[in-house]
C-alpha cells in the first residue's frame, strides 16, 4: 500500500516514514504543499497524510485542491492544533481523519489503517502469469515458492504488474518511485530489474521483464 507523506519536520518525516516502511507500507515524503500537490498529480496513492503547517501551501489548501479537482484519495490531517474549529476545518475540507501532535505511532497506525480500509479491496493483490503479488505485506508468489519484495522492489514489481505487456520508461520508474526531485540515475532503474529477475528465475515465474532498447522495460508472458 502506498502512502504521501507530507510534513515539513524533516527529523519527525524520517522517523515516521521508518515506522511507516516497516509496517509494509510503501511511502513517498515531502516536504512543503507545492510538492505535496506535484506528487498527487502525478502519483497513485491509497493513502495521504497531510500536516496542516506546512511551507508555500498548507494542509488545507492542498485538501481543497485535490477534492476540488475530484480527487477521493482518503487523507489524514496531522495538527499541532487541538481546537475544534481546526478540526472542523480540516473535516469540511474534506478529510477522512485527523490526529494532534504529538501522536502515539500505534494510533497512528490505526487511523492509517481505518481510512484505508475497503480503499484497494478488490485488487490487494495482483496477478499476471503465476505470479501473485500482495499489496498488505510485499510479498512476490509463485507455485514454487515466495519472497518478500524490499520497499523499491515492490514499488517496480508492483507498477510492472499494474502495467503488464506495457513498456514504462526509466523515466516513469524514477519519477513515480524515486520522486520528482530525485537525483537517481537510470542506471539505478537496470540495477533493481537486475534483483527482479533473479527473483522470477528463482520462482520459475512463466513471465519475464524485457528491455527494450532506449525504452524502457515490458513485463510479458515468456516465450
Amino acid at each position: 500500500m502506498k502512502l504521501l507523506f507530507a510534513e515539513d519536520e524533516r527529523s519527525l518525516s524520517r522517523a515516521i516514514t521508518h515506522i511507516l516502511e516497516k509496517n509494509c507500507y510503501s511511502v513517498d515524503a515531502v516536504y512543503d504543499g507545492q510538492t505535496a500537490l506535484a506528487y498527487l498529480e502525478n502519483g497513485d496513492y491509497d493513502g495521504v497524510i497531510l500536516d496542516i503547517m506546512m511551507p508555500k501551501a498548507d494542509g488545507i489548501f492542498v485538501l481543497r485542491t485535490i477534492r476540488a479537482k475530484g480527487n477521493p484519495v482518503p487523507v489524514l490531517i496531522l495538527t499541532a492544533k487541538s481546537e475544534i474549529d481546526d478540526r472542523v476545518l480540516g473535516l469540511d475540507a474534506g478529510a477522512n481523519d485527523y490526529l494532534t501532535k504529538p501522536f502515539d505511532t500505534k494510533e497512528l497506525l490505526a487511523r492509517i489503517r481505518a481510512m484505508t480500509r475497503g480503499n484497494r479491496a478488490v485488487d490487494a493483490t495482483l496477478h499476471f502469469g503465476n505470479l501473485t503479488l500482495n499489496r498488505t505485506n510485499f510479498e512476490l508468489s509463485a507455485p514454487t515458492g515466495s519472497f518478500r519484495l524490499a520497499n523499491k522492489e515492490y514499488q517496480m514489481m508492483e507498477l510492472l504488474m499494474a502495467n503488464a505487456r506495457q513498456l514504462i520508461s526509466s523515466d516513469q520508474f524514477l519519477e513515480k518511485i524515486w520522486g520528482l526531485d530525485s537525483d537517481m540515475e537510470s542506471s539505478v532503474v537496470w540495477v533493481y530489474i537486475s534483483y527482479l529477475r533473479k527473483k522470477l528465475t528463482a520462482l520459475n515465474a512463466d513471465v519475464s521483464i524485457r528491455a527494450v532498447r532506449n525504452a524502457g522495460y515490458v513485463l510479458e508472458e515468456s516465450k
